[in-house]
């Protein structure tokens, strides 16, 4: 497992640029809410801890995951970002509806990376349970959310 022993939560401040001037983007799957609101949490906090603004925060939900890639591309279109961070949760059920909906959104947003100039964030748990999706939304293993946010203003930084 990935994530063994590491904390996702972790980071050292001094290795990450301010982002007081940054604008991020955020768009959230409703699907899994009580996961994907525990990642919009440690992305904000994140964001806010390393200096961006409240007010240069924008927030969009979407349905589910596989909606994460439309509702970034009309952020990128729509709104001046620096960053894009999308958030998702999609945990393995009886069918191969998980496979599917995990590569289109992982796609998805990697097409999005590579048709823009502005970074989108694969913020999204593809868990086989929920113990596992709770461990990495704020559980023992820290939040996937904060891990996104440093990416973010490390790549908006890349990107200007």
């Amino acid at each position: 497992m990935a994530t063994k022993n590491k904390n996702l939560s972790d980071y050292d401040k001094a290795t990450v640029p301010n982002a007081k001037d940054l604008r991020f983007g955020i768009v959230v799957s409703e699907w899994n809410s009580n996961i994907t609101e525990g990642l919009y949490k440690g992305a904000e906090e994140t964001l806010l801890d390393c200096g961006a603004q409240s007010s240069n925060i924008v927030r969009w939900n979407v349905p589910g995951s596989f909606e994460l890639t439309f509702g970034c591309k009309k952020m990128l279109q729509q709104k001046n970002v620096d960053a894009v961070i999308a958030i998702g949760s999609v945990i393995q059920g009886e069918t191969k509806h998980f496979d599917f909906v995990c590569d289109a959104t992982a796609q998805g947003i990697k097409d999005l990376n590579v048709l823009h100039d502005i970074p989108v964030i694969f913020c999204v748990l593809t868990d086989n349970n929920m113990q596992q999706a709770i461990d990495r939304s704020g559980g023992k293993y820290g939040n996937k959310g904060s891990e996104a946010a440093i990416a973010a203003i490390k790549m908006a930084v890349l990107g200007k």
